[in-house]
């Protein structure tokens, strides 16, 4: 069996799920490809008494069929194929009886079940009424559903106001991988990969499994990502428009979204979003943007509510594939070694530093304890000026109770970072703005997080605190 990737928490309350004496009913949603499946099958290998997959994309009939074959495959008898979802789990009910009548755990996993919701086929209700009715009443029943589409699984159960509503005994998001996991991931299938490559993979690949499971350790990253990404009818470039396909039934203006926030290195508020796409700035747009967050695909960066009103939220793409395929892959020319032959140019260097900025709001909680405050209570924003010109942003605000901010500034590079007197006041004006408009009397500290560190200098000797790429790993 494969060795589970950190995950620790999971792997806890999934094991005390195992073990639990009531009945159990746990929802597990995250994107595409982020390892919810792989993580149920590690944990529960060789104890369902029933599993399923729903069809992705397929048809009401393909879901039954799938259906008929996993109670064919468990050995349970069915004299036809159901014709709607309540007959179907009816009749796995019927086969369970005797299932739950032993003195073991009656585990239970419909995996994708968003699918099975082909042509509104209300399996909802029908799920509802089998845990409602029969499996909550059954102390050893574990009952495990799965989507990969977030939106589908958070509307239709997590916040159903049917035959679900507060129903479940556990709810799962599974994120991606944090830098540490995936330099797990790495030492696991031996590659010599240094934390400067494990960075820049994670710009390309973010911290979703499958993706990174692609890789190849006889590779170097420039090879792979060629390999994975440029060419006619590569793995990469089919998957952006899987991903959404998978994850939303009407796709398009999604997409549409995603595309409008990767023009922006520093996100978008709700109002300007709205002006970019040529559409209305209502319910409708705001619950979109709601499902991309939930997905993992875009960050909604809370601003200070004294500065800046809570519809002013900035929000960013965070999901790098997507980042990086609508940077270079979506526009580019079929060339094998694209990759390889512009590595160092201009634009590669720009897009590496948008995406460390956006590495580090995903470490957040890796920062504050490099800077030895995850003990203290904070909060952290983003925030951008509403007078001064040209208008400051700062990326990373850490309001401390302690009565210390933390303006931090982030900065990429291969080596140590050469602070000048241009940049060192640069980052200082921004600082003023901030202090200046938001009236806030902490005291405030510059804060640099680099990849490999200040060069020593005259500027360096003038910034309060430091973090380092490898802070970040922790």
């Amino acid at each position: 069996m494969e060795k589970i990737i950190g995950r620790d928490l999971e792997i806890r309350r999934l094991n005390a799920i195992a073990d639990s004496p009531r009945a159990e009913f746990l929802a597990l949603f995250g994107r595409r490809r982020v390892g919810k499946t792989f993580l149920v099958n590690q944990i529960f290998n060789g104890r369902f008494a029933f599993k399923m997959t729903g069809v992705i994309e397929g048809s009401l009939k393909d879901q039954f069929t799938a259906f008929s074959d996993a109670m064919e495959e468990f050995g349970y008898g069915m004299s036809e194929t159901p014709q709607d979802w309540m007959s179907a789990f009816i009749m796995l009910k019927n086969e369970l009886k005797e299932v739950t009548k032993k003195n073991e755990r009656c585990i239970i996993f419909i995996d994708e079940l968003p699918a099975l919701d082909a042509e509104n086929s209300n399996v909802a209700s029908a799920i509802g009424y089998f845990w409602n009715n029969w499996a909550s009443l059954q102390d050893n029943v574990v009952l495990i559903i799965c989507g990969s589409a977030t939106s589908w699984m958070i509307t239709n159960v997590i916040d159903s106001k049917g035959g679900l509503h507060d129903r479940l005994t556990e709810e799962m998001p599974i994120h991606p991988f944090t830098l540490r996991e995936v330099e797990e991931y790495y030492n696991a299938h031996q590659f010599a990969w240094n934390r400067q490559m494990v960075l820049q993979s994670y710009m390309v690949f973010g911290g979703i499994p499958y993706y990174l499971s692609l890789l190849d350790k006889n590779e170097s990253l420039a090879q792979n990502i060629d390999r994975l990404f440029f060419g006619r009818d590569t793995k990469m470039r089919r998957e952006f428009r899987r991903l959404f396909n998978t994850l939303y039934k009407s796709p398009n203006r999604y997409i549409e979204i995603i595309k409008a926030l990767s023009k922006s290195r520093k996100g978008m508020t709700r109002e300007q979003l709205a002006k970019e796409l040529k559409c209305d700035n209502n319910g409708h747009l705001g619950n979109k943007l709601e499902d991309l967050v939930q997905c993992d695909l875009v960050r909604k960066n809370i601003v200070r509510e004294k500065a800046i009103k809570s519809k002013d939220a900035i929000y960013q793409l965070c999901d790098f594939y997507s980042l990086f395929y609508l940077t270079f892959v979506d526009k580019a020319e079929v060339e094998t070694e694209y990759w390889t032959h512009h590595i160092n140019t201009p634009e590669v260097n720009t897009w590496m530093g948008l995406a460390y900025e956006r590495i580090c709001m995903a470490h957040l909680p890796q920062i504050k304890r490099a800077l030895r405050i995850d003990g203290i209570s904070t909060l952290c924003y983003s925030w951008r000026s509403k007078t001064s010109k040209p208008a400051a942003q700062i990326d990373i605000i850490i309001e401390r109770a302690d009565r210390i901010v933390n303006v931090c500034e982030v900065k990429y590079s291969q080596d140590k970072y050469e602070l000048d007197k241009e940049e060192y006041e640069k980052i200082n004006r921004r600082r003023m703005a901030f202090i200046n408009e938001t009236g806030l009397r902490h005291a405030s500290w510059l804060t640099m997080i680099t990849t490999e560190g200040l060069s020593k200098g005259m500027y360096s000797d003038m910034i309060q605190s430091q973090v380092t790429l490898y802070d970040l790993f922790v």
